[in-house]
Order: C-alpha cells, then sequence, then structure tokens
C-alpha cells in the first residue's frame, strides 16, 4: 500500500521570492513541496481578503502551511480560513504582542507611509530592510531572492506588518525562531523552538537544520 504523500506549501517572507527555500529539501516519498508567491494587493485590501486570493493558489486539502517573516503571518491568516494539517512559522511572530518596539512606534507614528517610495527605489535598502540589517557584506546574493519591487506591494506589505493586530493565534502553531535574529529579536518571541545562531534569513543559511528537522516536525503526533 503507497503512503500518503503530504503536501506542504512555503510561503516567502516579504518581497522575497520562493528562491529562499531553494535548499530546501524534504523526502519526496513523503512529502511534495508547494511554492507559494506574492501577489499585487488590490487598492484598500484587507490582509484578511488578500489571503483568500493567495488561498486559491492552493489545490490540496490537509496541507501543511509554512511561512517566513511576513509570509508567516500571511499563513496565520490563511489558516484563519482552512483547517491545516500544521502550521509553521519561521523568523516571524504569532501576534502583535511580539512585534519589536521600533515597528510600534512605526506604527503610532504611521511613519509606514513614508518608508516604500525609498525600497522601490533602491534595492540595496530594500534587501537590508527583508533581510535585516546585517546583511551588507552578502547584499549581492540576498538581491537574488528578492522578486516584488513594487511601491504599492511595499506600501500595503509593511503597513499590514507593522499594523498587524492579532492577539490570539492558533495554539497548535509550530514557531521556529533563530536567537539573533536582527528584525524580530528574541526577547519577543515566546512558545518557539529555539534555533541557536540562527538569523532572520536562517531558511537560506541553516538550511540543513530545517532539511534533518521539518520532517520530523511535521510527522510529530500525527496519525
Amino acid at each position: 500500500m503507497s503512503q500518503e504523500v503530504i503536501h506542504v506549501y512555503f510561503m516567502p517572507g516579504m518581497a522575497a521570492s520562493p528562491k529562499i527555500f531553494e535548499h530546501i529539501k524534504l523526502p519526496i516519498n513523503q512529502f511534495k513541496i508547494h511554492y507559494l508567491e506574492w501577489i499585487i494587493p488590490l487598492e484598500k485590501e484587507t490582509i484578511s481578503n488578500y489571503a483568500l486570493r493567495l488561498l486559491k493558489m492552493i489545490k490540496h486539502d490537509n496541507i501543511v502551511l509554512l511561512g517566513v517573516s511576513f509570509g508567516g503571518v500571511l499563513v496565520q491568516e490563511i489558516n484563519k480560513h482552512i483547517k491545516v494539517r500544521k502550521l509553521i512559522i519561521v523568523s516571524s511572530v504569532k501576534s502583535m504582542q511580539e512585534l519589536p518596539k521600533r515597528m510600534l512606534i512605526v506604527k503610532a507614528t504611521k511613519a509606514y507611509k513614508l518608508i516604500p517610495i525609498q525600497l522601490a527605489s533602491n534595492i540595496d535598502t530594500l534587501a537590508k530592510y527583508a533581510f535585516g540589517g546585517h546583511v551588507v557584506k552578502r547584499l549581492e546574493l540576498y538581491k537574488k531572492y528578492l522578486s516584488v519591487n513594487d511601491s504599492k506591494y511595499l506600501s500595503w506589505a509593511i503597513e499590514n506588518m507593522v499594523c498587524w493586530n492579532q492577539v490570539k493565534y492558533n495554539p497548535e502553531i509550530i514557531h521556529i525562531h533563530g536567537d539573533n535574529d536582527a528584525v524580530f529579536p528574541i526577547k519577543n518571541i515566546t512558545n518557539c523552538i529555539t534555533l541557536k545562531g540562527g538569523t532572520h534569513i536562517m531558511i537560506i543559511n541553516k538550511y540543513r537544520w530545517f532539511n534533518e528537522n521539518l520532517p520530523k516536525i511535521i510527522l510529530k503526533n500525527l496519525n
């Protein structure tokens, strides 16, 4: 009797392409990987409605959803519309309480309205914003992972990240976080699997850990 194949959908971080998952490999006899991609938001589109549009890209039932950074926020929003087998976020947050103080200040002052124009016109600035401030030495490398350089998308994404108002989260969520994440500092994060030495881009440079542990994390407690 053939073994059931588990469909795993990956959502990249803000402005990033599925290339950030290029080194993530799961046993092909057990898992089938699918990639979700960012789409340009509609005028004044809510994050919930955006999630519903992304949902149309999902073609299977009882899936595993994994999102990185802002993609982790999106998979949580998608999960509000469908039941999933496992919900996993990486280098992300589960609620507004886990957002860093600087983002709360940006929210309070509405400074997010001024940021996207600079990001859209300067790929170096966008790379630093998307992946954290420690990427300067590898900037050329990280540019290849950015796929969305649209000011409308960036304006929407930044506003919905800093203004995300989720308080209660799915108690079954699996949160994987690095203890050296400069974008979402570990001091604000609760109830997570902590990856020692992991930064905000650990899905890229700690891929061996994910390749070894993701299958076990997905299959744990599954019948």
